[in-house]
């Protein structure tokens, strides 16, 4: 499949469709308390463990031990970043004296942010190796439902029609496109691909770690639950990496193969002398 296309597909998976948490968060009320409370711990185990598991040791093989600096570097700038200015994602917590309306514009720059970080993610990933760009893609599909909850949330207490809602969510979605595109069309070496990686890598784990996993020890939830959910979220991640070949093992592998074929075991003999 050209790549163009794939990453295309990836992307739509990974964005239109995450739209439809806010969309069943806008015209099915029974399942709002559901969605707002377990879907956020369960989008945390899966980004830490695509961040730890499948994006950041891709990132090393491409790039070497610089990777773990730029994560680092990533990690931090993105608290800076969230705490300077404004957060990358803003769930309804249901907190008293937010004044939505001053949100609104923070939530949209937030997300349209948040989405095209999501397609540089998803087309370096498939770049790398096309298994771990479908990982991403559904792990991005799974942390985006929880988060457009929040935003539908947010807008409609806002004023937002329903209408409007989806709208200014579909086009914050249309940034994935972009950042993926971009890192298609302008070809990178290697190292560059690693670097964008372990970027994404970093971010995941911010999300993950700052973002997403405080939920659980929100009163309102049941932490025997949201830890459930975590755990749950976790161990699909592990399974779809163990499942679906994304790593360079089985590059290594071929290529040791390849050598034993261009080196016939035996054909090396020490002469003594």
């Amino acid at each position: 499949m050209n790549d163009v296309v794939a990453v295309l597909i990836l992307s739509f998976i990974g964005s239109i469709l995450g739209l439809s948490g806010g969309i069943i968060f806008v015209f099915n009320k029974s399942l709002r308390p559901f969605l707002n409370k377990y879907s956020i711990p369960f989008a945390a185990g899966i980004l830490i463990t695509v961040s730890i598991m499948g994006v950041l040791p891709e990132a090393v093989h491409m790039a070497g031990d610089d990777a773990y600096r730029v994560v680092l570097f990533t990690f931090i700038g993105a608290y800076l970043f969230e705490h300077l200015f404004f957060g990358i994602h803003h769930h309804d917590h249901g907190e008293k004296g937010i004044h939505y309306d001053t949100a609104v514009p923070l939530v949209i720059i937030g997300d349209t942010i948040h989405n095209f970080i999501d397609g540089v993610a998803i087309s370096a990933t498939y770049l790398a190796n096309p298994g771990l760009g479908i990982i991403t893609a559904i792990s991005t599909f799974l942390h985006e439902v929880p988060h457009e909850v929040g935003d539908f949330g947010i807008l409609l207490k806002s004023g937002f029609s329903n209408k409007m809602a989806v709208a200014v969510n579909v086009f914050s979605a249309a940034a994935t496109f972009i950042g993926a595109l971009l890192v298609v069309y302008y070809p990178q070496s290697d190292a560059v691909i690693g670097i964008l990686l372990a970027i994404a890598a970093g971010l995941f784990l911010y999300l993950g770690a700052t973002d997403f996993l405080p939920h659980i020890y929100e009163e309102s939830i049941s932490k025997y639950k949201a830890t459930t959910s975590l755990i749950v979220g976790a161990v699909l991640m592990v399974i779809m990496l163990t499942l679906i070949p994304h790593a360079d093992s089985n590059q290594t592998h071929n290529e040791s193969a390849i050598v034993e074929q261009k080196i016939p075991t035996g054909s090396l003999k020490l002469e003594s002398y």
